[in-house]
């Protein structure tokens, strides 16, 4: 695809919007109010908007390698402040993806230079969970487990804010953990207990 056919698609997209309403971008202007928080992978094929079947104004989207939520990432921090505080999301999603290629980098024992600070946040994930992975012999199959606990650890990341456990407490915020199989298309809920993680993180994280 190139340029001249993003401005040709783009102008084909307003006219559509408009012929269904004529008001719509106007609207579209007066502010947000999203439901949704989206954490998800900056990969090129994983689409929030297009697999949740999600209209502009619907989610709020963040996206880095791999999913990570790091107390050391201010804009991964500053999007949860805003999004918790400010919009007032009900839901905040971790979506991670199988062949994620951040999380097959974190596997492999390589020096990848500027990368290496951010793939550590994966490659505690395995040290955290070496024991139930280096029991899997199939090479893919962990693959695809590290993603689900990378899925996990980012959940917890994001229950251990300040703003979200506050949230939590007064309006039931929800926090789910998701995987996205580009394989079949589909979202995997992998229905983490975030009660149970929560109550497990309250000795040293919860506020009073």
């Amino acid at each position: 695809m190139d340029v001249k056919k993003i401005f040709e698609n783009n102008q084909k997209w307003v006219s559509e919007k408009l012929n269904i309403d004529e008001n719509y971008f106007e609207n579209l202007a007066k502010g947000q109010t999203p439901e949704f928080l989206y954490i998800g992978c900056s990969d090129s094929r994983v689409s929030a908007e297009d697999m949740m079947g999600a209209n502009p104004g619907d989610i709020f989207v963040h996206r880095n390698i791999a999913n990570v939520v790091s107390n050391l990432d201010l804009s991964s921090m500053s999007v949860i402040n805003y999004a918790v505080k400010f919009l007032k999301v009900n839901h905040i999603v971790v979506c991670g993806h199988y062949y994620c290629g951040g999380v097959k980098a974190a596997m492999e024992p390589q020096d990848l230079g500027i990368l290496n600070p951010w793939l550590r946040n994966i490659r505690d994930v395995y040290r955290i969970h070496r024991a139930e992975l280096n029991s899997i012999q199939d090479e893919e199959a962990k693959y695809k487990r590290l993603v689900e606990l990378n899925v996990r650890e980012q959940c917890v990341n994001v229950l251990k804010a300040a703003e979200v456990q506050l949230a939590v407490r007064e309006r039931d915020l929800q926090v789910h953990g998701w995987v996205f199989d580009v394989s079949t298309g589909k979202i995997i809920d992998l229905g983490l207990d975030m009660d149970n993680i929560l109550s497990g993180i309250t000795e040293i994280y919860k506020l009073k």
